[in-house]
């Protein structure tokens, strides 16, 4: 069985709160489903990753581990789609005890792999962008396909606390009455931890 990589673009050490709980790493993947119009990672994500294995990986983090520990934090997978790695999680996993592991994702990924990363991840940063369909298609140039559905499983399945949503309120796309439409239908399938946000565009 081919050994699972991660296509790594960089590490962020010393992340406090800004990507789970406690103390984080940032591990930025690259691959993503969406075309954001203001994508912060778009140039990141045209760079040839470097594919590192799960010993690779934790060899470059494990410094941190006292950081880790003492904090209640661990790893956060970002960059692109997060939920595209879950070999590479489970392959990481063992070599992690006491580390949180946090997903940064759209959820814009088939239901059953959404299934299997609840059983793997400790937590998840959902970046919704809105529940309209049609701003999303505009903004991000893919329809929401089963974000919807996704969002409910987690919401029924996973403790409200280990879920955090980022609702953005997008210039030229939507508005703050789309953001309130968004946090209202969110809060209604049981999201708590709602954030949201404008996005600075020049």
């Amino acid at each position: 069985m081919k050994e699972a990589r991660y296509p790594l673009l960089g590490l962020a050490r010393h992340r406090m709160e800004i990507d789970g709980e406690g103390v984080t790493t940032l591990a930025a993947g690259s691959g993503c489903p969406l075309s954001c119009v203001y994508c912060i990672n778009k140039s990141l994500l045209r760079q040839a990753p470097t594919w590192v294995t799960a010993a690779e990986l934790y060899e470059k983090t494990r410094a941190d581990d006292l950081y880790f520990r003492a904090t209640g934090g661990g790893l956060c997978f970002g960059g692109g789609e997060s939920l595209l790695h879950l070999d590479f999680y489970e392959a990481l996993r063992p070599l992690c005890p006491g580390w949180r592991f946090t997903a940064e994702s759209c959820l814009n990924v088939p239901p059953e792999t959404v299934a299997r990363a609840a059983a793997i991840l400790d937590a998840f940063i959902i970046d919704v962008k809105t529940l309209d369909p049609a701003v999303y298609l505009a903004y991000t140039g893919r329809a929401q396909g089963p974000l919807r559905k996704n969002l409910e499983y987690l919401a029924s399945t996973l403790s409200p606390e280990r879920l955090r949503v980022r609702v953005p309120l997008i210039p030229g796309f939507n508005d703050a009455a789309d953001q309130s439409r968004t946090e209202a239908a969110l809060r209604e399938m049981g999201f708590t931890k709602i954030e949201r946000f404008r996005y600075a565009v020049r």
